[in-house]
């Protein structure tokens, strides 16, 4: 049997490129013009998710490295054969 129609090989669509801005970032300077786009409304946002992130990450890595009970890896065999 063939395959149906909706189940053949057809090629990729090729992707559309998008279009090139007339002033790309990519100095520094142009990367900071960038930042003076961004609706003043949602800085605070970014500081509070900022923070979050930063709260979430030190809190990981403090109970990695703090937490003596924490299994990091598995048992090795030869000592699954004492129990």
């Amino acid at each position: 049997m063939f395959p149906t129609r909706a189940l053949a090989m057809r090629p990729t669509r090729p992707v559309m490129a998008a279009p090139k801005e007339d002033m790309s970032a990519h100095t520094i300077s142009q990367r900071l013009r960038l930042i003076k786009k961004i609706p003043p409304e949602l800085i605070p946002l970014g500081i509070v998710l900022g923070v979050a992130v930063g709260a979430a990450i030190y809190s990981s890595t403090h109970k990695l490295f703090a937490d003596k009970t924490l299994r990091l890896s598995r048992n090795k065999p030869e000592d699954r054969s004492h129990h």
